[in-house]
This record gives structure tokens, sequence and C-alpha cells, in this order.
């Protein structure tokens, strides 16, 4: 199963245990692994299931690609990273 992380600045605001997701995509992979906290699912993904603007995703290191449909592969030992987007001037 894939691992799901979260950055150490969203764990400090909530306990998020690291979490491991059945899935071919990330989309499948974050569905199974936030199934039972619909408020950290809300945090991460939009009610289309798209990407918050907020949030940034890395898979294997890489950026995910695939903003709308988290449709970028993982295997099962791929990590997932999640983070907030910085923004700022």
């Amino acid at each position: 199963m894939a691992t799901i992380r979260f950055t150490a600045t969203l764990a400090r605001h909530r306990d998020i245990p690291t979490l491991d997701a059945p899935g071919t995509t990330v989309a499948e992979a974050l569905a199974a692994g936030l199934a039972d906290d619909p408020f950290l699912r809300g945090y991460v993904v939009d009610e289309q299931g798209r990407l918050r603007k907020h949030v940034n995703i890395f898979v294997d290191g890489r950026k995910l690609a695939d903003r709308l449909r988290l449709s970028d592969p993982v295997t099962p030992q791929s990590e997932i990273y999640i983070l907030q987007a910085l923004s700022g001037g």
C-alpha cells in the first residue's frame, strides 16, 4: 500500500497519522486513506475530488502533475506527501 504522509506544519495543528492506503492512482489512495476522516479529506480535496489550491502533493519526490483528476500513478511502495502550498510576497 502507498504511504500518505503530512508535513509537520499540518500535523502541529492536528494529530495526523501516517496512513497506508491501497490504490493505483493518487485519487484512489487518497479516497481510501482519508475515507474515515471527512474533515481532513475536505482540507485536501474539494467536493469534486480536485486538489485544493492551498495544498501540494508530491509522489515519490515528484510534484503532482494532475491536480484535477489526481490520476498520477502510485505503487504499493510509493510515498505521497501532502503539504500546504506556500504563497506570499
